[in-house]
């Protein structure tokens, strides 16, 4: 009975895993073209986890609904802070502060 078990906790612990990298690669995908988009800097080309927990996706079923953090740049000089959310491997939100565009003043 302990090795069953032991097989059954190690079968979980090698799903939570590799469901951790599929979404965590799904967020680096998800805020790279974000960041494309707006012309933003991804820095460090990374995420952090900042929250886990169960949540019910539309049809009902669980899973996990995971929050990452992450750096991102106008220019180079200053970090940005943003987030992005993930339901399973599928992006909820990403949240950054998009720059406004330019004012452009000619001057006589």
């Amino acid at each position: 009975m302990l090795e069953t078990f032991s097989l059954l906790l190690l079968a979980a612990g090698a799903w939570f895993l590799w469901d951790s990298l599929k979404a965590r690669e799904a967020a680096n995908v998800a805020i790279r073209e974000t960041c494309r988009q707006h012309g933003l800097m991804f820095l460090d080309d990374t995420v952090g986890l900042s929250s886990l927990r169960p949540a019910r996706d539309e049809h009902g079923h669980a899973a996990l609904r995971r929050v990452y953090r992450f750096e991102y740049s106008e220019t180079g000089d200053q970090r940005k802070a943003g987030s992005i959310a993930l339901l399973g491997a599928q992006v909820l939100a990403v949240t950054v502060t998009v720059p406004q565009a330019a004012t452009i003043q000619t001057l006589h």
